[in-house]
């Protein structure tokens, strides 16, 4: 053979293991599935909550501590509550009951001092 044809039989040989190795990629990849979703986009109304009668459950054998929030909230239907007793701080699981809200704030304790301020969030 030539060197001619030496070199042309290389190009094939090379051009054919590229396109094994390109067909190769191509099948792995292909083989992907990927389930149906969905999607959208819409808007409504946010309204608020009423929070009233707020009220403090000091811890009996060392009354710094506070064990609970209790508060009244409306509407009465919020499933999620949770409250907060100073800016940056822990955010407590609440429990509501047609409307009244109770929060322990034992896990981590909350103490008198460090309650600065109450914030409610809550959504339905």
């Amino acid at each position: 053979m030539r060197l001619a044809q030496l070199s042309r039989l290389r190009l094939i040989v090379v051009t054919v293991g590229a396109l094994a190795l390109g067909a190769g990629v191509y099948a792995y990849a292909a083989s992907n599935t990927v389930p149906s979703t969905t999607a959208g986009a819409g808007s409504g109304t946010i309204s608020g909550y009423t929070v009233s009668n707020v009220a403090y459950g000091l811890n009996a054998t060392t009354p710094t501590n506070l064990d609970q929030v209790t508060f009244t909230i409306a509407p009465t239907t919020a499933t999620t509550v949770k409250a907060q007793l100073a800016s940056a701080g822990t955010w407590y699981s609440c429990t509501n009951t047609a409307g009244s809200v109770t929060c322990n704030t034992t896990s981590p304790q909350a103490t008198v001092a460090a309650a600065t301020q109450l914030t409610v969030v809550a959504t339905q």
